[in-house]
């Protein structure tokens, strides 16, 4: 099996660059955002192959029956088209693999994480004119239908299935422990979207410290979108370090330590104290 592996500089600064204009635009789209991600991932990605993943989007939204009615008949009509037609679904498996996070191996394999087959029905529906909108639960992203007094949520890891009753306080308390609150239902930003899927890139990579090139490049682009935790220049320092790029990592650090310093005068000199060790390892 071929893992995914990011392309040459070059190739990466450009997608960079793409990426970061795309994210500051006024809308900025969430198919182009997630297939970029792909492009940073996947070195064989190029422009074919992002202009190919945005036909298929195209073809599948051209596939739904024409304004098919309220929200529960658009959460039907993409259940029966992508869920059930397309196969479109998850497992447990799709956890362990970075393609479960990559909009166009989501969909070559038909398989992804909750978010990213979410993005699939969310950019299938909205190319056909549906009211539909990400829902970030914790620890389970679904998708809605309609404004929040008729709301529908729908599961695609489920294979878009219809979520009804006490559904989605089950997914929440599962994931969580904690009741559902309201204001977990409402519509999930697409820029709040593609940094919770950086996130989940992130979390499979520092469970496999051989793949900090991943890390790294899941955070350079997290560090592009307008909002964002400053914590994750830390975390980047931290994985200059540990790829053997010490003066780079330490210079970070002591960046990272002279914010830190007005709110947490302590913890920034430990920072200092850790860009001092980075230039050591020189020695």
């Amino acid at each position: 099996m071929r893992h995914p592996t990011p392309p040459p500089p070059e190739r990466a600064a450009e997608v960079r660059r793409r990426f970061a204009e795309e994210a500051r635009s006024e809308r900025p789209d969430l198919s182009a955002l997630c297939l970029l991600v792909g492009a940073a991932a996947d070195g064989t990605l190029e422009e074919p192959g992002l202009d190919a993943a945005q036909m298929e989007l195209d073809r599948l939204a051209g596939q739904l029956p024409f304004r098919p009615g309220g929200p529960l008949s658009w959460a039907t009509a993409l259940h029966h088209l992508l869920g059930v037609q397309e196969g479109f679904r998850g497992f447990p498996v799709d956890y362990q693999r970075l393609e479960s996070s990559l909009l166009h191996e989501v969909l070559r394999r038909r398989r992804g994480l909750p978010i990213l087959l979410s993005v699939v029905w969310m950019e299938v529906a909205r190319r056909a004119g549906a009211p539909v909108y990400g829902v970030a639960l914790p620890g389970h992203f679904v998708v809605g239908f309609g404004p929040p007094e008729q709301q529908v949520l729908a599961d695609p890891f489920a294979g878009g299935r219809v979520l009804g009753g006490g559904d989605a306080e089950l997914l929440v308390a599962g994931a969580t422990g904690a009741p559902l609150d309201a204001s977990m239902l409402t519509p999930a930003d697409p820029l709040e979207v593609v940094l919770r899927i950086l996130n989940n890139v992130r979390a499979w990579a520092v469970a496999r410290p051989e793949r900090s090139d991943v890390a790294l490049w899941a955070v350079d682009l997290s560090l592009l979108l307008p909002s964002h935790p400053a914590r994750l220049r830390y975390e980047r320092a931290q994985l200059l370090v540990q790829r053997g790029e010490f003066l780079g990592g330490a210079a970070e650090l002591e960046a990272y330590a002279d914010v830190v310093a007005a709110v947490d005068e302590p913890a920034a000199e430990r920072v200092r104290g850790q860009a001092r060790a980075a230039r050591a390892l020189l020695n």
